[in-house]
């Protein structure tokens, strides 16, 4: 057994987008185990934007980061000792302990990872906060209907790949929204959308009005900014936005003002809604075993972006906020 564990903190807050100099690598003892609990081991990290936001100071929906905490996030890992009787050694599960390689914590905080329905990766993936984000958000805040056009911001990540996918299971026409041309490939030639706008080369507004002319029925907003000032100009009637991120805003040192055109809700008699995943937390298992089916059925793909090496932690994250990764971001530690 290693010696030591090896976690990252966060040094210090950033000012907008994050350098290698607001991470730190630290080194404890592995801890023991006590009674009623169980000793775990990282195979699998996940990175995800969300950690931008605790590394920011100010009101939240969780407690920001103070300098010289752990960094947040959730990964799948191996017990290797257990005082616990719920638990044994090898057993595969999940839990929020970091970005650290080790950690001994109450089993009642670990989360059991059933290897049948998929690889264990896929529990911090598709099978996972990410996948179960999507399948919320789209179908209990955007209310999908046969016929609908659905608009996707972050076409080709975790949760936008999801969210179309359900869309398309809907008999939605699907639309996304992706910063490639090879992603926007990936999402219409692989994942089924039915069409695609590369935000980077063309203009969000004038695409989105080519390909729904009668509007935009429901909108699934990972990125906020300019592609919702777009989505808002292109509203359908009564049509649902489900808020899920804001990727666009979080590296910005002063949020910005906007977006000014709410307006449009007035007119159309549209509602827009945040929301998060944990407020649907009684109804995860059901959403899981749907995800996990649909992908036995060969209705549901993904994509896993997996980075080897605990070391290249803060790398992977700083290219995750400027859109670098292609799938879920992970980084893989151990066999």
């Amino acid at each position: 057994m290693a010696e030591t564990n090896r976690a990252w903190t966060m040094a210090s807050r950033p000012v907008g987008e994050p350098a290698p100099k607001n991470f730190a690598l630290t080194e404890s003892a592995v801890p023991e185990p006590q009674h009623g609990d169980v000793l775990i081991r990282t195979l699998f990290m996940s990175l995800d934007p969300y950690m931008r936001g605790r590394m920011r100071s100010g009101p939240s929906y969780a407690t920001p980061l103070k300098p010289g905490d752990v960094m947040t996030g959730e990964v799948v890992a191996r017990v290797e000792k257990s005082k616990s009787q719920k638990y044994v050694a090898g057993d595969i599960v999940r839990a929020s302990i970091g970005w650290q390689e080790w950690a001994s914590l109450s089993a009642h905080d670990v989360k059991r990872v059933d290897p049948s329905l998929g690889p264990v990766s896929t529990a911090v993936g598709v099978l996972g906060m990410p996948g179960l984000t999507a399948y919320h958000g789209l179908l209990d805040i955007g209310q999908p209907k046969a016929g609908d056009t659905l608009v996707v911001s972050a076409a080709s990540g975790a949760v936008g790949a999801v969210v179309g996918q359900i869309g398309k299971i809907n008999g939605c026409f699907v639309i996304g929204v992706a910063g490639s041309d090879e992603k926007c490939a990936y999402v219409v030639d692989e994942l089924g959308f039915d069409a695609v706008i590369n935000y980077r080369t063309q203009n969000v507004s004038n695409e989105l009005g080519r390909l729904a002319p009668s509007g935009i029925d429901v909108y699934f907003d990972n990125v906020g900014g300019t592609i919702l000032d777009a989505v808002l100009n292109n509203l359908a009637n009564k049509a649902r936005i489900a808020i899920c991120g804001q990727i666009s805003q979080y590296n910005a040192p002063e949020l910005p003002v906007g977006p000014r055109n709410f307006q449009v809700l007035l007119r159309t008699q549209s509602r827009a809604e945040g929301f998060l995943v944990y407020q649907f937390e009684r109804q995860h298992e059901v959403g899981r075993a749907r995800l996990a089916s649909w992908i036995r059925e060969g209705r549901l793909k993904y994509r896993e972006d997996v980075v080897d090496g605990f070391e290249n932690a803060p790398t992977a994250f700083i290219g995750l906020l400027r859109g670098e990764n292609f799938g879920k971001l992970l980084v893989k530690l151990s066999d």
